[in-house]
């Protein structure tokens, strides 16, 4: 697949007659929410069958609704105290436009390689905090890929904003409309830090400077392959049935695990056996915990920013490769469990006063993440109804980011409930991989 570059171009927000024009405000303070999640751009692709609406249209709605997240057409920069802000200075968003040499469906469903890449702009050295292509197929279906930097909004606000693009590309009003108010986040007087962060959220410059000498020993990047998995309807409610059945009488009254917490423990057991690992090293899943719905009193869901943070069950190798998969899953739903309200005032009291050393720990440029996980859960987010006006998209998926043991979940475009995983694993373990990530059984003695 070969595809030409047509134009590109910066785009800014087109205010309406009936949306007010931009406030004298000239920057956006970033949380301690902002400031502890990830420095990167993070690209996702959509595709859609003929008929598709014309590129203009396209451009246009984009337009519209980045008047309304106006976050997105500004830039990261600092204010007077040197403080991090988002400037609302509408500098805009880059749109290029594109075309490929073949068909769509020579190349769908897409398979995570780096050809990927070719279907969005570039993530290095991008001022921009939005970018999009469109790339039209020679079969007239097209291609969207989005780029977002992810210290301006988590995956929730990023889908919703997305939502709004195609309402405004269909004529209608944004709805919901997004609240960007950031500064709702105060520490409490005095503080009340009840857990610890340092090690968590945060780790000290020389800790991270010592993991990457570390990391360099390892495998280079080549070495490593995106394995996409299809786990069906039928097989998850085997799994959850499973996770559910022993050693849960204590668990909400019986109620079973949800079908992710079974899912994210088969595949840690997996992932985990794959690998190699000895008995005795000790192996955790970093996990995303929303605290929109944590949070007492409860943030609204149209709130436009980052509000994660992260639960980490932790095993040893040996106990999670002999405990049968309930054990497993326990871990992970008590992990998540305890990240709730206290948790996240905690560390909001604790992110206004830590030490100037610290720095976070999520961390887009490592490339092993061995012995552990970090899983990315895109199930509950609304990707697929982006419509701009001739249906919604006929697949959706992330990008290609070969970091090793970086996982995405995603409905499947056949739209039945099942399950895509994307599994970054180095290729020595993707044969054993391969042969136990259907198994319900294999693992256990």
């Amino acid at each position: 697949m070969k595809v030409k570059t047509e134009s590109s171009k910066i785009i800014k927000p087109f205010y309406e007659d009936n949306i007010i024009p931009p406030s004298t405000r000239t920057y956006i303070p970033l949380s301690v929410f902002d400031k502890v999640t990830y420095e990167a751009q993070i690209a996702i692709i959509y595709a859609y069958r003929p008929p598709t609406p014309p590129n203009a249209a396209i451009q246009l709605g984009l337009q519209k609704a980045l008047a309304i997240y106006r976050e997105w057409a500004g830039r990261l920069g600092k204010d007077e105290h040197d403080n991090p802000v988002i400037l609302l200075n509408d500098e805009g968003v880059r749109f290029v436009e594109a075309s490929a040499d073949s068909t769509l469906d020579k190349v769908m469903p897409f398979k995570p390689s780096a050809s990927l890449l070719n279907l969005h702009p570039s993530l290095n050295n991008v001022v921009e905090l939005v970018q999009v292509q469109v790339t039209r197929f020679t079969c007239g279906s097209l291609v969207v890929g989005f780029t977002a930097h992810h210290t301006v909004a988590d995956g929730h606000s990023t889908s919703n904003f997305l939502v709004a693009w195609g309402q405004a590309c269909r004529g209608l009003g944004i709805n919901p409309l997004p609240l960007h108010d950031r500064t709702i986040f105060n520490p409490r007087n005095p503080p009340l830090i009840e857990y610890e962060h340092k090690g968590t959220e945060f780790m000290s410059k020389s800790v991270k400077k010592e993991n990457s000498l570390n990391e360099s020993t390892h495998h280079v990047t080549e070495d490593i392959v995106v394995h996409k998995v299809h786990f069906t309807v039928e097989f998850l409610a085997k799994l959850k049935a499973k996770a559910s059945s022993m050693n849960n009488n204590n668990h909400n009254n019986n109620k079973p695990y949800s079908t992710f917490e079974s899912l994210v423990a088969h595949l840690w057991r997996a992932i985990t056996k794959a690998r190699g690992l000895s008995g005795f090293e000790t192996t955790h899943i970093r996990i995303s915990v929303n605290g929109r719905m944590r949070l007492n009193p409860r943030v609204p869901n149209e709130y436009f920013g980052n509000l994660v943070l992260w639960a980490f069950p932790t095993s040893k190798v040996k106990d999670l490769l002999r405990e049968p998969l309930p054990y497993a899953t326990k871990l992970i739903h008590d992990a998540v469990a305890k990240v709730n309200n206290n948790y996240f005032k905690s560390f909001i009291d604790f992110a206004n006063h830590k030490e100037e050393d610290l720095i976070p720990t999520a961390d887009m440029s490592k490339h092993i993440l061995c012995p552990n996980l970090e899983v990315d859960s895109w199930l509950r987010f609304p990707f697929y109804d982006l419509d701009f006006g001739t249906g919604c998209p006929y697949m959706f998926m992330p990008s290609y980011f070969p970091t090793e043991g970086m996982m995405f979940l995603l409905p499947s475009f056949i739209g039945d409930g099942s399950i895509d995983a994307f599994i970054p694993l180095f290729q020595d373990n993707l044969p054993t991989f391969k042969k136990i990530c259907y198994s319900l059984d294999l693992l256990e003695n």
